[in-house]
Parts: structure tokens; C-alpha cells; sequence
């Protein structure tokens, strides 16, 4: 138990680090840098930055930085981060960070010419790669989940600024014993917290690792298949935590997959039917929007 309290504290100082982590600034390299609506070149061009200006960044995606940008409608925009160098700053020093209006052109007269293509030698084929376009957000979802015990239900999933998310779920398992005849069936209701710890976004797929805890709210059920045995039920409230990562994939933007493992801990009113208390888990959520 101990060791699962330190992993807990350790994922949560991680955590910290991570988001400490997000602020920084991202120095224009080249000489005219395309601001995009969303993370993907897919999206539309909203304003350009000349060599040399400096932006704020206020999260780090992997491949793509969310910078401030105030001539957009929610006033952030995207840079891929291959246009410049970035570093990490303190909150301090990047509220004296300016970026540079897209209604100012940059000093150049001319467009920065496109990289010249490659010309493939002998025995190679070019390849001409498509890229679909990443979700900005995932605001709720609707989906279901499968799990070891034999656990199957129903799960939803909501996100508030990407950050903080809220999950409930309504499962079933079963549970036999080695030592007691018969088989016990569960069923819970599990409303819980969830924490994104931070987002990967590339132009095929989106990755958001996050760790969560819940409360779960148990009725099982002892049907004894001996002769002139009486079906007994009780109920019971424990509690679970759990850490997992929520794929999205370019092909498909709506749906999320998420594997987690967990800790769950609830009453075993039935001797000879104590559940494992670790658990792994599939769900698949459908963003409605």
C-alpha cells in the first residue's frame, strides 16, 4: 500500500514538473513563419511571423506550440515548433514577451521560397503523405469499457479546457472462488475525477496521458449453486485510482481509446470471493463534441 501511495505522489510531482514545463517562448528561425487555426497543417493560415520575433508559449504539444496570438477569435494560435527555438521561461519573464500581429507583413518583400523537392534516385518511389486534421478539443464523450474480471458497462467522459475531466462509469464483473461454491456478480457505479498531465499532438495522432481517482458504489451478489442455497446481495462503497492514456487518431477525430490501469479498493462481504484489487481496463469514448 505504501508503494502504491509513493507511485501516486510520484505521478502527481510529475505532474508539476510537466506543467511548469508548458510556459515558455518560441523564437522565429526562419524567415517568415506560418501561424495555423489548430495544431495540423490541415488548418487554415491565420498570420505570419518574421525572423527573429518572439513568442509566447502557453503549451508544448510535441510537434506544435499554442502561442498567444490575439488577432484570432479565442486569441491563441499554432507554430510548428520546426520554424524556431524553443525554451522554457519563467511566468515573469514571458508577460514581457510580444508576438508580432499578423496584420504586420514581414520585412521581407518576398515570400520565403519552398524548400526545393527532393528528386528520388534510382530504385526509389516518392511518397506523398496525407494528413488529416487533429481535434482541437474533446469537450464529452460517450462510450463503453472492458476489463479484467470479466468487466464490461458503459462509460462518459467530459473535459473541461483540456485540462481537468470528469468520468462516471457503470460496469458489471463477475467474480468465482477456488475454495466457495458458487459465483459472485457486481455491479458498480463509479463517478470520479480525471487530470490530463499533459498533450502530444503530432499530425497523426493525439496522445493525453492522465491519472484520475474515483468512488465506487457496489452491490454484489452470492448465487450458490448448492441444493436449497438462498441468493444473498449486499452493497458497499470503496474507492479506486487509476492512471491511463487517451489515444486519437488523425483517421478517426471524434473517438478517444484509453488503457488504464488502476487500484481499486471496496467491502468483500463474501469469504472465498476477494476480487483482485489492481485492475486493467479498454474504453473507447465517441466525442459528440
Amino acid at each position: 500500500m505504501i508503494r502504491r501511495a509513493a507511485f501516486i505522489l510520484f505521478a502527481l510531482g510529475l505532474n508539476a514538473t510537466v506543467v511548469c514545463a508548458q510556459e515558455g517562448t518560441l523564437t522565429v528561425a526562419v524567415a517568415s513563419a506560418d501561424v495555423y487555426k489548430g495544431p495540423s497543417n490541415v488548418y487554415p493560415v491565420i498570420g505570419h511571423v518574421s525572423r527573429g520575433a518572439v513568442l509566447h508559449v502557453s503549451r508544448n504539444l510535441g510537434s506544435w506550440v499554442r502561442v498567444t496570438w490575439p488577432d484570432s477569435p479565442d486569441g491563441v494560435g499554432y507554430v510548428h515548433v520546426d520554424t524556431g527555438r524553443l525554451s522554457t521561461t519563467t511566468a515573469a519573464a514571458a508577460s514581457t514577451v510580444t508576438s508580432q500581429p499578423s496584420s504586420q507583413a514581414p520585412p521581407s518583400p518576398t515570400k520565403s521560397a519552398p524548400p526545393p523537392a527532393r528528386t528520388p534516385t534510382a530504385g526509389q518511389v516518392p511518397v506523398h503523405r496525407g494528413v488529416a486534421a487533429m481535434p482541437e478539443s474533446h469537450l464529452f464523450g460517450l462510450g463503453g469499457v472492458i476489463g479484467s474480471m470479466s468487466t464490461f458497462g458503459a462509460t462518459a467522459r467530459a473535459w473541461h479546457a483540456n485540462r481537468l475531466g470528469i468520468q462516471i462509469g457503470f460496469t458489471r464483473d463477475a467474480v468465482a472462488s477456488d475454495v466457495a461454491p458458487g459465483r459472485v456478480t457486481s455491479t458498480q457505479f463509479e463517478p470520479g475525477v480525471i487530470y490530463s498531465l499533459f498533450d502530444s499532438v503530432s499530425d497523426y495522432v493525439w496522445i493525453r496521458p492522465y491519472v484520475g481517482s474515483g468512488v465506487s458504489f457496489r452491490h454484489q451478489t452470492l448465487r450458490d449453486t448448492a441444493p436449497g442455497a438462498v441468493e444473498t446481495s449486499q452493497s458497499g462503497v470503496g474507492f479506486r485510482f487509476f492512471a491511463g492514456t487517451e489515444l486519437t487518431f488523425a483517421s478517426a477525430p471524434r473517438f478517444g481509446l484509453s488503457v488504464d490501469l488502476g487500484y481499486r479498493r471496496f467491502p468483500t462481504p463474501f469469504p472465498g470471493f476477494e476480487a483482485d484489487p489492481l485492475s486493467a481496463s479498454i474504453a473507447g469514448h465517441w466525442y459528440i463534441k
